[in-house]
């Protein structure tokens, strides 16, 4: 049962991202904003989500998507105002849809006045403390051997000699997280947000703020010193009623992820494994037990995600031959079955529905929308293009503007031309097109949402005898069964039939669908 009324609301909260440049365009020049997003609120309301997470909507100068933050108690101008973003927070709570902000705290932007003040002060400088300055190991040679996250080097040098490290692009230099400056900097951040209503923390790239430069190895991913960090950012939302935090993870060990989920530290962190798996049930049900076995003793609710502004688009990777994602390989390319990647999506979205905790839903994967793969090159913004040498087409094939409705490009979007275009056959993917098909992708979220908010969420999970190939465990009102065999199955005998993800074939479950029992 969805705890939405409660201080826990977040435990079982079915919470929808907003990549805002992509949402919805309210002004006409062609990037969402906030006046887009707040016009689109009774969309949302009636799609039927708790809350709104919201990708980095500060000042930025748009390196890395946002994520390269100029100020982190401002709005970007290109989304709105200061002023703007409180009215959609309070719109929003009238509607009963909570906020949930990014918080970029690894990295700021080159463009950041603490940055400029640092290049100003020069070698040595307590300015300088605020970043990574180092001195080269010897002329024209940084101080390790280090590689960017997003390829090429992590250290980049500047006109006095010294280089700093930028674990991501060169426009986005790494704080120093040993400065206690920088850990009352984001303490005060914190509270800014918390103070103009914000219900959520999301914590960007949590696990690599400490560095252990003199390693060989590329040492800074989870650092036993960043769990004080997160235990004091606790005890700052927990003096406001009803806040959390929600951290951005990529790690193999669930054992090591689990510690960030300590009574003390964060509520909840995304579950990137569950994504990662490929289409078959002994991995899935693999994924959803080892997900379960590192939450449920400390109490920790799990979170479920198919898609975020990141990865592949489920229609697009479960249309694959391969089936599995990483950041690493994205299979760009890789041919898809539109068809069968679109039935696919439609099971998994009922699977992630029906399990226990908290659910993100980034937006269009209620649309079905699938990445789109033939952006033109000129257009790519994202820095994994460029700094990959053109090998990594990068992150915007998901963060194509949405489409609304009408029979063409911009599809309802803006007045404007979108920043980066659509494709024309997504006229039949637009909301208006879908809104009044019950067998659309957009009433397959509607019905499962809805059935979620009052008999799903936080809760148990009891799995099922089934045969090999299918997914079957009970949840305290009803039994969720998917078929992952290649042939129709039986299903057992039930009182309601709640709902199916694709129309049952003779009274069998088909394959490659999830099936609601009561």
């Amino acid at each position: 049962m969805s705890e939405t009324g409660t201080a826990s609301w977040w435990r079982g909260a079915a919470i929808y991202q907003v990549y805002l440049r992509s949402f919805a365009d309210g002004n006409g020049d062609g990037i969402g904003d906030l006046a887009g997003l707040r016009a689109k609120l009774p969309y949302l309301s009636e799609l039927g989500i708790d809350a709104i997470w919201l990708n980095p909507w500060y000042p930025s100068p748009m390196a890395d998507g946002g994520y390269d933050v100029a100020d982190y108690r401002a709005i970007e101008p290109s989304f709105g105002t200061l002023a703007e973003a409180e009215a959609y927070i309070a719109e929003a709570h009238a509607l009963g849809i909570r906020t949930i902000i990014d918080i970029v705290p690894n990295h700021g932007s080159d463009q950041q006045a603490w940055f400029v003040e640092a290049l100003a002060a020069g070698p040595g400088s307590p300015e300088r403390e605020r970043f990574i300055f180092r001195a080269g190991r010897a002329a024209g040679l940084p101080p390790n051997d280090w590689q960017s996250i997003f390829n090429g080097p992590a250290w980049t040098q500047v006109a006095d000699g010294e280089w700093y490290l930028h674990l991501f692009a060169p426009e986005q230099p790494d704080f120093n997280w040993r400065n206690p400056e920088v850990v009352e900097e984001f303490h005060d951040i914190l509270r800014f947000w918390l103070d103009r209503g914000v219900d959520g923390i999301r914590i960007d790239s949590a696990a690599v703020l400490f560095k252990d430069l003199d390693s060989v190895e590329e040492s800074y991913t989870d650092h036993d010193d960043v769990h004080e960090v997160y235990r004091n950012w606790r005890r700052i939302t927990d003096g406001y009623e009803g806040r959390f935090l929600v951290g951005e993870m990529w790690m193999p060990d669930q054992e090591r992820f689990a510690l960030y989920l300590r009574p003390d530290e964060m509520q909840t962190a995304f579950n990137f494994d569950f994504l990662s798996r490929p289409w078959q049930a002994d991995e899935l049900r693999a994924s959803i037990d080892l997900t379960l076995a590192t939450h449920v003793p400390i109490g920790a609710p799990p979170t479920w995600v198919l898609s975020n502004h990141d990865v592949t688009r489920p229609v697009t990777k479960y249309g694959r031959p391969d089936t599995s994602f990483s950041h690493q390989d994205r299979k760009h390319g890789m041919e898809t079955d539109p068809l069968l990647g679109e039935r696919r999506a439609r099971a998994a979205a009922l699977l992630a529905m029906a399990l226990p905790g908290g659910l993100y839903v980034y937006q269009g994967e209620e649309l079905g929308l699938p990445e789109v793969e033939d952006l033109p090159d000129e257009l790519l913004q994202d820095p994994l293009w460029a700094r990959s040498g053109g090998t990594d087409r990068g992150r915007d094939g998901c963060r194509v503007p949405i489409p609304w409705s009408g029979k063409e490009p911009p599809f309802g979007f803006g007045s404007g031309t979108p920043w980066l275009p659509q494709p024309a056959d997504w006229k039949n993917l637009t909301v208006e097109s879908q809104q009044d098909d019950q067998n659309s992708m957009l009433a397959l979220y509607r019905n499962g949402l809805r059935i979620r908010r009052t008999e799903l969420g936080d809760g148990t999970l009891t799995w099922l005898d089934s045969a090999p190939g299918v997914l079957s465990f009970a949840r305290e009102n009803l039994t969720c069964i998917v078929n992952l065999t290649p042939e129709p199955i039986d299903l057992p005998q039930y009182a309601e039939l709640l709902l199916t993800s694709s129309p049952l074939d003779e009274g069998k479950l088909p394959t490659d669908t999830t099936a609601w029992l009561r």
